[in-house]
């Protein structure tokens, strides 16, 4: 019996071996017909590697050594670098390609001489100056001024009727989606930890005051005036080129009271980190305060009117505490909006409504 017991243990192994044998043959079979050339020798090279081994890996760079791309040193070749060099020269040349100065009648959409890198600075490749770095992936997003979920297309279209002071761009149209590749471009592979950098505006501690008019005309002179004049009129491009070296900051060729920058507490950290040219988010030259009397004392002057500005942010509540065009929904007057104090404000919508607002 126990000769016996042997055999059928012996059996029973050999059984269970040949059943896993044709187990790994059947899924063998299975994954050559599901992708046979995996099951293809690779061509050797004469150095012995094979050119799986070769070639790189595609990786996001670190963010030491990570920097926002070049169009000068970055751009991919073909159909796309092109897209993407045409998207770069409407940012740059806004003028020249979509405002006054552009050769076809049905592209001049820009209503003054401004440029998208007049605000994006760098064509939207510097941290802490409303950069186009990592926009793309932000997109669709609610908008408040809107009141619902707007397309990246939808927010380049705002600027074009408010910064510009101009028309829509269609949506299809092939400059549209130029600037879209563009921004697309250099919102690819950016390290995580430099998305914040790069995002929108630096941290502005909301000075208590009231904005005053007089100290910022003070700073402006010494700071602003020689690249922007005295009258706000900027410097125009050397030799007679389309728009400015250097843009105007009110009158009838400035952004419109609808954009933005109008807003003080928008206007006063881009002013922070960026002014006078040179500086950075990093090192500024002026302090919260400075920053704050310079944006109210440009943003008192005359400037285009945006037609239906009522209609804006449908849900008052969203209304940014510094927009200085009615309606609102709080008790503050149109001036505490336009020049502050701002923190009552900020503390009435905390406290009546939960909103945490920060400009």
């Amino acid at each position: 019996m126990e000769e016996l017991a042997k055999k059928a243990r012996l059996l029973m192994g050999i059984v269970m071996t040949l059943a896993g044998v044709v187990v790994v043959l059947f899924v063998t079979l299975i994954a050559y017909h599901l992708n046979p050339a995996a099951f293809r020798a690779s061509p050797v090279a004469e150095n012995g590697s094979t050119p799986e081994a070769s070639a790189p890996v595609a990786t996001v760079p670190t963010a030491a050594v990570w920097h926002p791309r070049s169009i000068e040193t970055d751009l991919p070749a073909g159909e796309r670098g092109k897209q993407i060099r045409y998207g770069y020269q409407l940012i740059s040349e806004t003028p020249r390609w979509l405002g006054p100065h552009a050769d076809e009648p049905a592209l001049r959409l820009a209503g003054n001489e401004l440029a998208c890198k007049n605000c994006h600075l760098g064509a939207g490749t510097k941290a802490g100056a409303i950069s186009f770095v990592g926009v793309a992936q932000r997109f669709p997003q609610f908008r408040g001024r809107e009141g619902k979920m707007g397309t990246l297309e939808d927010r380049i279209n705002g600027c074009m009727e408010r910064s510009m002071n101009g028309q829509e761009l269609p949506t299809q149209s092939a400059e549209m989606q130029a600037m879209v590749a563009y921004i697309q471009w250099l919102s690819e592979d950016v390290p995580e930890a430099k998305l914040a950098e790069y995002k929108g505006l630096p941290a502005f501690e909301i000075p208590a005051i009231k904005a005053d008019t007089v100290q910022g005309k003070a700073i402006y002179e010494a700071q602003c005036q020689a690249c922007h004049g005295t009258h706000g009129e900027g410097i125009r491009q050397p030799g007679g080129g389309a728009g400015y070296l250097y843009p105007p900051l009110w009158g009838a060729d400035s952004y419109n009271h609808g954009a933005g920058m109008r807003r003080v507490l928008t206007a006063a950290p881009f002013i922070k980190a960026n002014m006078p040219f040179g500086v950075s988010w990093e090192n500024p030259r002026l302090t919260d305060e400075e920053a704050l009397h310079v944006a109210a004392y440009i943003n008192h002057f005359e400037r285009p009117h945006k037609a239906n500005t009522a209609e804006d942010f449908p849900d008052k509540k969203l209304k940014p505490v510094s927009t200085p065009y009615g309606p609102w929904e709080d008790p503050f007057p149109a001036e505490q909006h336009q020049y502050g104090p701002f923190p009552p404000i900020v503390d009435y919508y905390q406290k009546t409504f939960a909103l945490k607002k920060t400009n």
